[in-house]
C-alpha cells in the first residue's frame, strides 16, 4: 500500500537512522538488549544479526512491496501476540492469552478450562464474539508532520489534543476508501510518531486448547519461575468473507488466507543458536532515571505485592472449594497473578543487579558532558534536578493512590455499581428523551449479563471485608470519601461483617434482583438506585479520587512526563554512542538474542531447557499446580512421542534466550536463523523482570515453549493431528 501525505523526508529519516542506531564494531554476540522496530532494521543491523546466524535479508522481515514475516504475526486481541501457521488462516498463541476465550465457553457442564478442548472439524470450532486480531499493513514515519503542529510552552493537554487531531487528519488521508486502520504512535517518550496501517478480523474461533494442567502446568508456583515446563500455547482460526476481507461472524465466512505463513521446525534447538521473536511488546520504561526506578524498586513494587497477597488469597480459597468460583475467577487470578509475581522479582532483579547505582552513574556522566557544553547546559542543565524533586513528591503520594486503587477500590461490584451511573443520569433528567434512556438501559442489561457471568457475590464480600481492613491499617479511613465513612460506620455491627450488612441492603450483587430491575426500569426507577448503599460508595469513591486524591498525583505524573520527554530529547543528542532502541508500546518489533542458559546466584547454573520428565518429576495430584492428565502420564510411560523427540529420545518442553521481550510478546513466534518457527515466547525468568527498567545481559532470559511440544500435544495427547496437515513441517 502506497502511504500518502505523511512528508516524510528520505534524507531526515536517513540521518534519523544513523543517529538512533549508531553500533560500534561488529561483534560475535548479538546485543540482546532492545526492541527494534522492523522498519528501521539497517544495514548495519541485519549485518549484526546475519553474523549471528539470521540467514534471511531485512526485505524478508517486513516489507510493504511483498509478502514478508511481519504478515504472518498479528496483536491477538488488545494485549497478546499470535503467529499464522497455515495457508489456512489457522493461529498459535499463548494459552494464557487464550484462557479468556476459553473460560468464556466453559461451564461445569463442559470444562474447558479442566478437560481442554479440540475441534476435529471445522464445524465444532466455537466463534469468539469480540476478539480480534490484527495484522500490520505498513509502518511510516510522520514525525515531521506531527511536530509541526507543535509549539513550545503549551500545556501538556493541548498538546495532546493537536497530536490527536494531525494524527486524525493523516490517518483518514492514508486509509481513505480501504477497508485499512491507521494509528500514530510516539516513540522515545514522545520526541518521534510513526503510522501504522492495519488490517483487523472479527471472526476469530476457537480451534483447541490442552487442559489447564498442561496449558497452565506449574500454575502461580512456576509462574515466571525457570525451570518451566508449561505448555504455554492455544489454537484459533481466523474467518474471512468470500473476498479474503474482515467480515462479522457467518457461518458463510471462510478461513482467511493469509499473505505470509510461518514453517514449524521439528529440528529443535541447541545451546547458541540464533533466535529472534517477532511481536507486539507491550510497555517498558528503560530511559527512566533512578529516581524513577527508586519508586518502582522501594515503594510501587512493594506496596502492590502486599495488596494482591490478600486479593489472590481470598479468591484462591473460594476457587479451591468451588468449581463454579474456579471458572469465573481463574482467568482474573491468573492475570493478577502475573502482575503480582512480576513485581517481586522486577524489585530484587533491580536491587541485586545495582539498577539505580548503575543509573546515577550515568546520570553523572550525562551532566558532566552537559556541563562541558555551554548550549547543552543552557538548555539540559536543571532537567536531572527537576525530575528528582517531581519523584521526591511521587514517593510521598504513590502508597495513597496504590492503596485507593488497587484496595479499597478492588471489590468488583463497585465497579460494576457505578456503571450503572450514565443509566441514573439520564432517567434523572426530564432533557432526555425515553428513547435514550432505553439505549443504555439496553447497554447495561447485556452488561449486567457479563459480569455475573464471571461474578461471585460471596467471594466480593470477603474481599470487600479483608480490603476495608487492610486500607484503614496501612493508610487511614479518614482518606476516604465521607459518605463510604457513614455507610461503614452504618453496616458495621458485631458479629456480622461489614460487607455482609452492606451486600443484604444492596440489590446490585443479585443477578435477578438486577436483570428484574433492568428489565422494568423506566423514568423515576434510578429512584432506587441513587439510594442503594452500594452505588452510593461506588459512586462517592469515584469523585472522592477524581476531585480529592488524582489531581495533585495526575499533575506531577504530567510534570514527569513532560520532563522525561526533554530528557529523552537530551540523551539522544548528548549520549551519541550510545544504541538507542525505543520503549516498547505495543507496536511491531523485532528482538534478538541466542539460546542459552544462565547463572541466577552463586553456584547455581541452569540449563536452556527441560523436559518432560520434569514434568513427572514434579508430578503431585495433590497439588493443583503440579496434577498431570492420565492420557500425558500414558504417553510417558510408552515413550510414545513419535517425531517430536529428539535425538537422545527426550521430549523437550520448554527453552530459554537471550531476547529482550516484555508482557504482548507473550504468544509470539520464536523464530530461527532461516525463518522457521521453533518455540512460542511466553515469559521470562523471574530474576530477569526487571528488564522492563534495566536490562542485566547476564540474568535477563525469555521462556519459551519447544514447539515440538505443542505439536505433540496436538498430535499424541489430543488426537488432532489432522490439524498438523495444514502445516508446513520442516524436518
Amino acid at each position: 500500500m502506497t502511504i500518502r501525505s505523511t512528508s516524510c523526508v528520505k534524507g531526515a529519516l536517513i540521518m534519523l537512522s544513523m543517529h538512533l542506531f549508531n553500533f560500534q564494531m561488529l561483534r560475535a554476540d548479538p546485543p540482546v538488549e532492545g526492541m527494534w522496530l522492523p522498519l528501521l532494521l539497517d544495514q548495519l543491523t541485519i549485518n549484526d544479526m546475519q553474523a549471528n546466524g539470521l540467514q534471511l535479508s531485512a526485505d524478508d522481515l517486513y516489507s510493504v512491496n511483498h509478502a514478508s514475516m511481519k504478515d504472518a504475526v498479528l496483536l491477538f486481541g488488545t494485549g497478546c501476540t499470535g503467529e499464522v501457521v497455515s495457508e489456512q488462516g489457522l493461529v498459535l498463541t499463548a494459552h494464557h492469552c487464550g484462557l479468556g476465550q476459553i473460560q468464556s465457553h466453559s461451564s461445569v457442564e463442559h470444562d474447558y478450562l479442566e478437560n481442554g478442548f479440540w475441534a476435529m472439524n471445522r464445524s465444532e470450532e466455537l466463534a469468539c464474539p469480540g476478539l480480534k486480531v490484527t495484522f500490520i499493513i505498513s509502518i511510516a514515519d510522520v514525525t515531521s508532520r506531527v511536530v509541526s503542529v507543535l509549539h513550545d510552552g503549551i500545556p501538556e493537554w493541548k498538546r495532546n489534543l493537536q497530536i490527536d487531531s494531525v494524527s486524525k487528519v493523516i490517518a483518514n488521508e492514508n486509509i481513505a476508501g480501504t477497508h485499512y486502520g491507521a494509528q500514530i504512535k510516539p516513540f522515545y517518550t514522545g520526541n518521534q510518531y510513526f503510522l501504522f496501517i492495519t488490517e483487523t478480523f472479527r471472526d476469530i474461533r476457537l480451534v483447541g486448547a490442552p487442559p489447564v494442567s498442561i496449558g497452565n502446568f506449574g500454575g502461580e508456583t512456576d509462574n515466571w519461575i525457570w525451570p518451566r515446563h508449561t505448555g504455554d500455547f492455544s489454537v484459533f482460526r481466523i474467518y474471512a468473507g468470500a473476498d479474503n476481507k474482515p467480515a462479522d461472524y457467518s457461518p458463510d465466512n471462510v478461513p482467511f488466507r493469509p499473505r505470509y505463513y510461518f514453517p514449524i521446525s521439528l529440528k529443535g534447538v541447541k545451546e547458541s543458536d540464533f533466535t529472534m521473536v517477532y511481536g507486539f511488546p507491550g510497555t517498558t520504561n528503560e530511559y527512566a532515571t533512578s529516581y524513577a526506578i527508586d519508586l518502582v524498586q522501594n515503594v510501587l513494587d512493594p506496596d502492590r505485592v502486599k495488596i494482591r497477597d490478600k486479593v489472590l488469597n481470598t479468591w484462591w480459597n473460594d476457587m479451591l472449594v468451588n468449581d463454579t468460583v474456579r471458572i469465573q475467577y481463574l482467568s482474573k487470578y491468573n492475570g493478577l497473578g502475573n502482575g503480582w509475581k512480576k513485581w517481586q522479582g522486577e524489585s530484587k532483579g533491580l536491587k541485586e543487579a545495582g539498577a539505580i547505582a548503575q543509573k546515577e552513574l550515568y546520570e553523572a556522566d550525562f551532566s558532566s558532558r552537559v556541563a562541558a557544553n555551554d548550549h547543552w547546559q543552557m538548555r539540559y542543565g536543571t532537567l536531572l534536578p527537576q525530575l528528582k524533586t517531581v519523584y521526591d513528591s511521587l514517593k510521598k503520594l504513590q502508597p495513597l493512590i496504590d492503596y485507593y486503587d488497587e484496595a479499597l477500590n478492588k471489590p468488583e461490584i463497585f465497579g460494576f455499581a457505578n456503571s450503572f451511573q450514565p443509566l441514573a443520569e439520564l432517567a434523572g433528567n426530564k432533557i432526555y428523551p425515553d428513547e435514550t434512556i432505553n439505549k443504555e438501559k439496553e447497554k447495561m442489561k447485556l452488561a449486567a449479563a457479563r459480569f455475573f457471568k464471571n461474578y461471585a457475590s460471596a467471594t466480593d464480600q470477603k474481599l470487600l471485608d479483608e480490603m476495608t481492613v487492610l486500607y484503614g491499617n496501612e493508610i487511614g479511613l479518614s482518606q476516604t470519601p465521607a459518605t463510604y465513612r457513614e455507610i461503614l460506620k452504618k453496616y458495621s455491627k458485631d458479629k456480622v461483617s461489614f460487607a455482609n450488612n452492606l451486600f443484604q441492603a444492596s440489590f446490585l450483587d443479585n443477578q435477578k434482583e438486577v436483570t428484574d430491575y433492568l428489565n422494568g426500569f423506566k423514568r423515576g426507577s434510578e429512584k432506587k438506585l441513587v439510594k442503594d448503599p452500594v452505588y452510593r460508595i461506588a459512586v462517592a469513591l469515584n469523585e472522592y479520587r477524581d476531585n480529592i486524591v488524582a489531581p495533585v498525583y495526575d499533575h506531577l505524573r504530567s510534570e514527569a512526563i513532560i520532563l522525561n520527554r526533554k530528557y529523552m530529547a537530551a540523551q539522544l543528542e548528548v549520549m551519541k554512542e550510545r544504541k538507542f532502541y525505543p520503549d516498547a508500546n505495543l507496536s511491531l518489533r523485532i528482538t534478538y538474542g541466542k539460546v542459552e542458559g544462565f547463572t541466577p546466584r552463586d553456584g547455581v547454573q541452569f540449563s536452556y531447557f527441560t523436559t518432560l520428565d520434569g514434568i513427572m518429576q514434579k508430578m503431585n495430584p495433590d497439588f493443583e499446580d503440579y496434577k498431570v492428565p492420565e492420557r500425558l502420564k500414558e504417553l510417558y510411560v510408552q515413550k510414545d512421542f513419535g517425531i517430536y523427540a529428539d535425538a537422545s529420545g527426550k521430549l523437550k518442553t520448554c527453552f530459554i534466550a537471550s531476547n529482550h521481550t516484555t508482557g504482548g510478546a507473550s504468544g509470539a513466534p520464536v523464530i530461527d536463523g532461516t525463518g522457521n518457527i521453533i518455540g512460542i515466547n511466553f515469559d521470562r525468568v523471574w530474576e530477569g523482570t526487571m528488564s522492563d527498567l534495566f536490562f542485566d545481559p547476564e540474568r535477563c532470559r525469555n521462556i519459551s515453549l519447544d514447539i515440538r511440544y505443542a505439536l505433540f500435544i496436538i498430535d499424541k495427547y489430543a488426537g488432532a493431528g489432522y490439524l498438523l496437515e495444514e502445516m508446513k513441517l520442516v524436518r
